[in-house]
């Protein structure tokens, strides 16, 4: 087993890929061109949104939905603890005060009870995520900012291709923003997506992703003031654009979607019939009215009563044995710049914490094989055994 090594993530890159890459190398076109226009329709037509603007990555495209619907300096708002940390920083970024709510323990999303319970006049937005994919309760967490009259920010990073309910991922709230990670559904290598309905919310994006600069016509980004002039700015931009190189990437691997999520599902299914058995772990729970689950990664978590050492010991087991294992995800309020910053300790979201300290991700990417299963299904059998040993001895 030494020598066969199975990463924890790897990308799925075929000649699509290599082909488009080369006709944008060749083109001589390499930002701003119509490759980027491209992986833009097929994204929106895919989350059934009328836009879908590219950017340099999920955070950047978080940052802008942020500045886009004006929020800032004393407001606050509602997210998860249990998530990548660039979801609440992106918070952080524009000044605003992240609330942070516990967590479902099945579903791993934010309560919803807890979201209304949270809300003050102080509160602008709901950024909710969907954990590894799982969708669960977004129309409840969309029917709370209606009726608050906020908007939801849909952190869709880790679920493009998701339906619950007959809503597509990213289509819950005012915008959806995804991510394409190696690691992800689909990557292009460093980028990102903002998905809306709202025609003022996207031009602002695209202005943003580009410096500032005026935005010409919905879709496309205006070269020039009214006055003709490139290096005139209306507005505090960032250069979050996409290369045509990324958009490339993205144009392919949207194209191989569909591939890409069965791939991912009958892995997942692969390591449920696996595991399904084995003591002391809880495998991953997903609502039945998903009618597409869009898997970013597979986590399972050992039971109640394990503690972070004993998982942190099960992930150094399977790393010796050359399988890739990683803690998704530590809570965000007890990372050391929450702590620093905010005063956060143990304690503050008690699932969050509980459930924190015994997840497990396990080797999740398309092309794994049968073997590949069954081999990090029998090591993580063996980790757990040699920690149930340890515990009687």
């Amino acid at each position: 087993m030494a020598h066969h090594e199975i990463p924890l993530s790897k990308p799925d890159i075929t000649d699509l890929e290599e082909s488009l890459v080369l006709e944008v190398l060749r083109s001589g076109r390499l930002s701003i061109g119509p490759m980027q226009e491209r992986f833009e329709s097929l994204v929106a037509q895919r989350c059934g949104t009328t836009h879908a603007i590219a950017c340099s990555s999920g955070t950047a495209g978080l940052h802008m939905v942020l500045i886009a619907l004006g929020i800032g300096p004393g407001d606050e708002v509602i997210t998860t603890p249990f998530s990548f940390i660039a979801s609440s920083n992106a918070i952080l970024y524009v000044g605003a005060k992240p609330v942070f709510v516990d967590i479902c323990p099945t579903s791993l999303n934010a309560n919803p009870e807890l979201i209304e319970k949270a809300i003050t006049p102080h509160t602008k937005a709901i950024l909710a995520v969907e954990a590894f994919g799982n969708p669960k309760y977004f129309d409840e967490y969309a029917k709370i900012a209606a009726k608050h009259e906020i908007p939801l920010i849909e952190d869709s990073c880790e679920a493009l291709g998701t339906i619950y309910k007959g809503h597509k991922a990213g289509s819950f709230g005012r915008a959806g923003v995804f991510g394409f990670y190696p690691n992800k559904q689909i990557t292009t290598g460093e980028g990102g997506m903002v998905v809306t309905n709202d025609d003022h919310l996207a031009d602002a994006c695209r202005s943003l992703r580009n410096q500032g600069r005026a935005v010409a016509g919905r879709g496309s980004i205006q070269t020039g003031s009214a006055g003709g002039s490139w290096l005139h700015h209306e507005r505090l931009g960032f250069n979050y654009r996409m290369s045509e190189i990324n958009a490339a990437l993205g144009v392919a691997q949207m194209q191989r979607l569909d591939e890409l999520i069965t791939a991912r599902n009958d892995t997942a299914n692969q390591y449920v019939e696996r595991l399904l058995d084995v003591p002391d772990l809880i495998l991953p729970t997903i609502d039945p009215e998903c009618s597409v689950m869009s898997w970013f990664v597979f986590v399972v978590r050992l039971a109640a009563g394990y503690t972070r050492e004993e998982r942190d010991r099960v992930i150094a087991g399977l790393r010796m044995h050359d399988i890739g294992a990683g803690d998704y995800f530590p809570c965000i309020h007890l990372q050391p710049i929450y702590q620093r910053a905010m005063g956060f300790g143990e304690g503050n979201f008690p699932i969050a914490e509980s459930v924190s300290q015994r997840t497990l991700a396990l080797p999740f990417f398309a092309g794994m094989t049968t073997r590949d299963v069954e081999m990090v299904g029998q090591t993580l059998e063996l980790m757990i055994s040699r920690e149930n040993l340890s515990r009687r001895g």
